[in-house]
């Protein structure tokens, strides 16, 4: 049995890097494996495609690398992929300029039709082929709103049928402030109600004290029916995870995002998923809490309350990671590392579910 496997290893494929890992099971059990693939280096910006490896046997092997998502020599990235009841598959990410840095949509020195704009495709065979894209940036950006990022990681259907999506985006600076500031990155979440036909917002969390500033973010629906949100925090203090519930579907928050001082981790995207059987809220991220480094597996069975660490992949360099269930007695595990950088290689794992409990 193979427990670890590479789809996706940079320099290899025609793509410099592979960035941003997403992952989730089609009703059917196929695995279909995302990511950002970066053409010509392993920067935020430039000619990226979001690329896919499909898998039918749980992980064990791979296809061969498909194009889900392109713009072009420009940019199509942040993959949010989810599996509906229905068995399709929609796939919600960002387009932008490839010339549009960070830096730039920052200060907002990039026009609106060059910054990133929202969009949504889908699938009807297991993501064998994808339908042309729609755009519905007016439907979920806010004018005024500069940068602006899907997940990272999958997005879920509740069990009410809505869609939920989590995201980020940045608010304009006040006073002398160039808009580059941690305080003014800012978390909500793309909702649907037709199975992604239409979409609106929902929670909108902005703070520009300084103290938590929203950025990439998870979501997990718990047994009781709230929302689990869980997010990377990039303000100074008062550490890098805070987290939050909804009680109405990710409409609103009950309170605005807090600290979670029971995750340890670096300033990283991390990834939530909550288990039914057995019944399990679990993290995956770095755990080094200065470095990409030491991913860890954490699991709460309060919600998101209180954590702890129940599987350590290695020691070795390690970033983002996206989680999936793949069968009753397995869990996946989509992951950038490598042996001497966290970006040389996308992995995954899979991890028996009973090592989790």
């Amino acid at each position: 049995m193979t427990d670890v496997t590479v789809p996706f290893r940079a320099g290899q494929e025609g793509y410099a890097s592979f960035r941003i890992p997403a992952v989730v099971a089609t009703r059917s059990g196929t695995l279909l494996a995302f990511c950002e693939g970066r053409v010509t280096s392993a920067a935020d910006n430039g000619h990226i495609d979001i690329v896919q490896k499909r898998s039918t046997d749980g992980g064990r092997t791979w296809g061969p690398l498909q194009v889900a998502a392109s713009n072009g020599t420009d940019l199509a990235g942040n993959p949010a992929p989810v599996v509906l009841d229905t068995g399709r598959i929609l796939l919600v990410h960002v387009r932008a300029a490839a010339s549009a840095t960070e830096a730039a949509i920052l200060r907002g020195q990039v026009k609106d039709a060059d910054g990133r704009r929202v969009w949504v495709q889908h699938s009807d065979d297991d993501g064998v082929t994808w339908s042309a894209p729609k755009e519905i940036t007016a439907q979920v950006k806010k004018p005024g709103w500069r940068w602006y990022a899907t997940t990272p990681g999958h997005a879920l259907q509740l069990t009410s049928g809505r869609v939920l999506v989590p995201a980020n985006h940045t608010v304009p600076p006040t006073g002398t402030d160039t808009g580059a500031e941690a305080r003014y990155n800012s978390g909500h979440c793309l909702l649907s109600d037709d199975h992604g036909e239409t979409w609106y917002l929902g929670y909108v969390d902005e703070n520009t004290d300084g103290y938590v500033n929203v950025n990439e973010t998870t979501a997990a629906e718990l047994p009781d029916g709230r929302v689990y949100l869980n997010t990377r925090n990039d303000s100074p203090s008062p550490g890098n995870r805070a987290d939050a519930h909804s009680a109405d579907g990710g409409k609103t928050l009950v309170k605005p995002f807090r600290p979670q001082a029971g995750l340890t981790a670096p300033v990283c995207e991390a990834a939530v998923l909550q288990l039914r059987d057995p019944d399990v809220l679990l993290f995956s991220a770095p755990a080094d809490p200065a470095a990409r480094a030491l991913l860890t597996i954490r699991a709460s069975h309060d919600g998101g309350t209180t954590w702890r660490p129940v599987f350590t992949v290695d020691g070795l360099p390690a970033a983002y990671s996206d989680l999936v269930r793949v069968d009753p007695h397995t869990l996946g595990l989509l992951y950038e590392t490598g042996d001497f950088g966290a970006y040389e290689t996308i992995t995954f794992r899979r991890v028996p579910v009973h090592r989790l409990t």
